[in-house]
């Protein structure tokens, strides 16, 4: 098992292929295991339903809809996740207010912070 790693994997729904690849990249090197890019919600609800997850980093849009649906499969599972959005994050409904967002354009060091964050957290629950 890697350092960062509960034992599950990193669930990552992004539309824009460079940026879904470029994460991949990183997250792959610093040392994640990684599922997705999914750029579809109804892939990464699917996925997030099953799967052994740690934690996700979700585009708020994935294709002009909303993510929320994977957001709400993830909750019912206590799997943290995170927020990546282009907007302001008022979009976001209040249920998922407690999710970090992390703005874009963003420093992959940002996302892995976030990251880290959000494990640690679940480590301690």
């Amino acid at each position: 098992m890697d350092v960062r790693s509960l034992g599950g994997g990193i669930l990552v729904a992004e539309d824009e292929a460079l940026i879904g690849a470029m994460l991949e990249d990183a997250l792959g090197d610093a040392g994640y295991r990684i599922l997705g890019p999914f750029d579809r919600v109804a892939t990464a609800r699917a996925i997030a339903e099953i799967e052994d997850i740690d934690a996700a980093i979700l585009d708020v849009r994935l294709d002009g809809e909303f993510v929320f649906p994977v957001a709400e499969a993830l909750l019912a599972r206590d799997i943290p996740f995170m927020f990546t959005s282009g907007t302001d994050g008022r979009e976001i409904p209040a249920a998922y207010r407690a999710a970090p967002i992390v703005a874009k354009p963003y420093r992959l060091t940002d996302v892995t912070a976030a990251l880290d964050q959000l494990l640690q957290a679940r480590r301690r629950a």
